[in-house]
């Protein structure tokens, strides 16, 4: 096997899925290049369905032609395997163990929660949000001090420093401006969480964050189909 398909990666996902988003942020950080085959979530691939015969979601990460699935496990494996660039999880085992908590609170307890808020209205809607800021309450008190401990809880993301943590939290609130804007809801509020409103924004100013995000109208256009056709049970059920 020569040097250039040994080292080949190539990613299945979609554009509009978090998920994706994460992989492709990992591997963006790292410098590592990658070919993205986008994937019809109505009309899965027979490719995916082979690489991913148990779960039949995206992302899947393929490298030297072996298949990774669930997308906090690809990043581990980028991070561990392919050692270019800064690591997206710290090396002290304490640090890390923090990273890792924090990042699968936000995936068990504020991912599902938000995404109720999109697709909601009325009562349900407002009970979720609710929700939503209790958990970012608890990322506030708890949390931020744990995710930057070297700099006070002081949030601080750079190209060189975003964790794992990082990469989960963008791709679920990196847009929340646009959130506001299709809901017409506040759901980040600087007043009662200013650590996790500058965190958000710390990463939205990350170079590798403007550079893979779409265009603002394109978000409001992605998140008002969204809500509109409901589709949120379907892509669920097709990516992790």
């Amino acid at each position: 096997m020569d040097e250039e398909v040994e080292n080949k990666v190539i990613l299945h996902g979609s554009f509009a899925s978090p998920y994706s988003k994460r992989i492709e942020l990992a591997l963006r950080l790292k410098s590592i290049p990658y070919q993205f085959v986008q994937e019809d979530l109505q009309n899965k691939s027979q490719t995916l369905l082979r690489y991913n015969p148990v779960h039949k979601k995206i992302p899947v990460l393929v490298h030297n032609g072996k298949p990774i699935s669930e997308s906090l496990f690809i990043i581990e494996y980028i991070d561990e395997t392919l050692r270019h660039g800064p690591h997206i999880l710290p090396q002290d085992p304490y640090r890390r163990s923090k990273v890792r908590f924090w990042a699968n609170y936000i995936q068990l307890h504020l991912y599902d929660v938000v995404i109720k808020v999109v697709k909601s209205e009325g009562e349900e809607q407002e009970k979720a949000l609710t929700e939503v800021k209790e958990k970012l309450s608890v990322i506030e008190k708890e949390g931020l001090k744990e995710i930057f401990s070297d700099t006070d809880g002081e949030p601080t993301v750079t190209n060189e420093t975003m964790s794992l943590v990082d990469i989960v939290m963008c791709t679920l609130l990196s847009p929340y401006k646009a959130h506001e804007e299709v809901l017409g809801l506040k759901i980040i509020d600087p007043e009662i969480v200013p650590g996790v409103y500058g965190w958000i924004n710390a990463i939205n100013e990350t170079r590798v964050v403007k550079d893979l995000s779409p265009p603002y109208e394109q978000i409001l256009e992605i998140l008002r189909a969204f809500r509109q056709m409901s589709l949120s049970p379907v892509l669920e059920t097709y990516q992790s």
